[in-house]
């Protein structure tokens, strides 16, 4: 399978890769609930928190095997070798070893209760700083899926914070070409949060940004 890996035949493999970024979308949520559960304190930090999941969890060999995490590599802060993009997560699998641009890649954002609606809040930094990130190609897009990841650091109403980071992206943010903004998905078991949109890039070729609103706003330090 891997031998026929190339980008000008990449349209019909798009949905393989959509649900395998599926499956990994589901571990590491698999992930953050151990992480919920195991860290009482967490810093107030978007670094800091990416890093207790990537270091603790998603690279923590006992738990990649436990949770079917072995076909894949996590690695943090990686400069692009084709965008200026530094990734927050790059997620490297046996593709990657026969094509080099085949990865995906994982943006973090923190999220609280403050200027939901506004465009200097953390919602509109989730748009501004995480979304545009790929749809300007900042970060690559091989497959033409990738995610972010939505650290909750303050008490929230999650499903209403989504529809008001999809107002943004409709009244403020149209450089984003949202084509549908972010809807509900269905793959991953007992986690409503998970989210997709779909976008167009530069070059006007279509992407789906997937979502993970992960609620940690009773384990940051006060």
């Amino acid at each position: 399978m891997f031998s026929d890996l190339n980008a000008a035949d990449f349209t019909g493999a798009v949905p393989f890769y959509e649900t395998q970024f599926e499956i990994i979308l589901g571990k590491i949520t698999d992930c953050y609930k151990l992480m919920k559960k195991d860290i009482q304190e967490l810093p107030n930090d978007e670094n800091k928190i990416r890093d207790a999941l990537l270091l603790n969890y998603l690279k923590n060999n006992q738990i990649r095997k436990k949770l079917g995490l072995l076909p894949w590599h996590f690695e943090r802060e990686i400069q692009e070798d084709h965008s200026i993009g530094r990734t927050d997560i790059k997620v490297i699998s046996a593709n990657t070893f026969l094509m080099q641009e085949a990865y995906y890649v994982l943006e973090c954002k923190r999220l609280d209760n403050t200027n939901v609606t506004g465009t200097s809040g953390l919602n509109a930094k989730y748009i501004e700083n995480g979304i545009y990130r790929f749809i300007s190609k900042y970060y690559s897009s091989y497959y033409r899926v990738n995610g972010m990841l939505g650290f909750i650091v303050e008490k929230l109403d999650i499903s209403a914070n989504i529809q008001n980071i999809n107002k943004l992206l409709v009244d403020e943010f149209k450089g984003a070409n949202t084509s549908s903004t972010m809807v509900q998905g269905n793959f991953i078991a007992d986690f409503p949060d998970h989210y997709h949109s779909i976008h167009k890039d530069t070059d006007d070729n279509p992407l789906k940004i997937y979502h993970l609103m992960f609620d940690l706003h009773e384990n940051i330090q006060r």
